[in-house]
């Protein structure tokens, strides 16, 4: 017979208590994660900012909706605490305090964006767990939305900072920038935050690879439209960009640890940077080891879309699946072992999820 040590640490029905308390909590912000999103699409949030005190009537009217179903998502929204109740006149208000973080007139504050990955991700779950069995990854075509939610994401996070903050980070980047310069975004997704740079500095040259063919054809789409002459996109797979000394200035916007090899990724840029020119790696702000995240303001969600997408995205194509929790720790010795010799980490005020790595040859 095989003997078990028995625990015998008295149960604590307090603990339990707060415990089951907690799981109710998470349990019902779950479903109002669910109706947020919901209320950024169909612009409910936006619709309700600009009305007076109104009924589910007038509040369907107005934003072109069925009645009924706005009413049911109102009362998430009552009972969720998000939006306030007269049960006498029975109409309903959006607090201008809540607006300034659920509208798109919050534009960089409108936290109802980021509730989109919950449905997103939800919508995999069933490959996830046969992963969990299995092993292997899902494969980025199995997210119907993701380059819509990721591309509306970067524009509030990234492309809206690009000029007033990201670009500041390294001294004199702008002037060149007006003079002319090469310029590589690799996973350049739907190409908002190229885009954006090719038209305020026509004097450079842009260049944005992506995995995504969807991806790709958006930024074409959105380059053809702003009439933009100095930039080119391209589908590409990273580890296998062969180009040499070729930029000036590369950028990656969250997007290393998504690469199934994402150390072949940094070698090749390093190949492709000219000597004296800069690598800029936005990536997500966290530590390597977990107890090092414990008092990081998302953790759990982010750990969540690692598991779910940036990990098993990786691992769907035999990568590293490093994870979006992969850290700062592990950044910088994947980064030393591509050959890069001058790291600087900064960080944005407006801007905690991700660490700004400064690179130079």
């Amino acid at each position: 017979m095989t003997s078990q040590l028995l625990d015998t640490t008295p149960f604590d029905s307090t603990k339990a208590e707060a415990f089951a308390e907690r799981m109710l909590t998470i349990l019902n912000s779950g479903a109002v994660s669910l109706m947020t999103s919901i209320g950024h699409r169909t612009e409910l949030f936006d619709t309700l900012a600009e009305l007076p005190p109104s009924t589910s009537q007038q509040i369907a009217d107005a934003a072109g909706l069925n009645e009924r179903y706005v009413r049911e998502w109102l009362g998430a929204m009552v009972t969720g605490r998000v939006v306030e109740y007269d049960p006498i006149a029975k109409t309903y208000t959006l607090p201008a305090e809540h607006a300034a973080l659920l509208t798109r007139a919050a534009a960089s504050d409108n936290i109802a964006v980021f509730a989109q990955y919950i449905p997103l991700l939800g919508s995999v779950e069933e490959q996830i767990i046969d992963c969990f069995y299995k092993g292997g990854g899902v494969p980025y075509s199995q997210y119907k939305r993701f380059h819509a939610v990721m591309a509306e994401d970067s524009g509030q996070s990234t492309v809206s900072a690009l000029f007033d903050h990201v670009l500041p980070l390294i001294p004199g980047l702008t002037e060149d920038l007006l003079q002319g310069i090469d310029v590589l975004d690799v996973g350049c997704g739907s190409g908002r935050a190229l885009n954006k740079l090719a038209a305020a500095f026509p004097n450079s040259r842009f260049t944005g690879y992506d995995f995504s063919a969807e991806a790709v054809a958006n930024a074409n789409a959105d380059a053809q439209m702003r009439k933009l002459s100095n930039i080119q996109f391209q589908v590409k797979d990273a580890a296998t960009l062969d180009e040499c000394d070729r930029y000036d200035f590369i950028t990656t916007f969250d997007a290393i640890h998504d690469q199934a090899k994402p150390d072949v990724v940094l070698q090749n840029i390093h190949n492709a940077l000219r000597p004296d020119g800069v690598y800029l790696m936005q990536d997500i702000h966290a530590t390597t080891e977990v107890d090092g995240n414990l008092d990081h303001p998302i953790a759990p969600l982010l750990y969540t879309i690692s598991c779910m997408h940036c990990m098993t995205v990786s691992l769907a194509y035999g990568g590293m699946g490093l994870g979006a929790m992969w850290g700062k720790e592990k950044a910088l010795e994947l980064l030393a072992n591509a050959g890069f010799k001058q790291v600087e980490i900064k960080q944005l005020a407006h801007d905690f999820q991700n660490d700004y790595y400064i690179v130079r040859k």
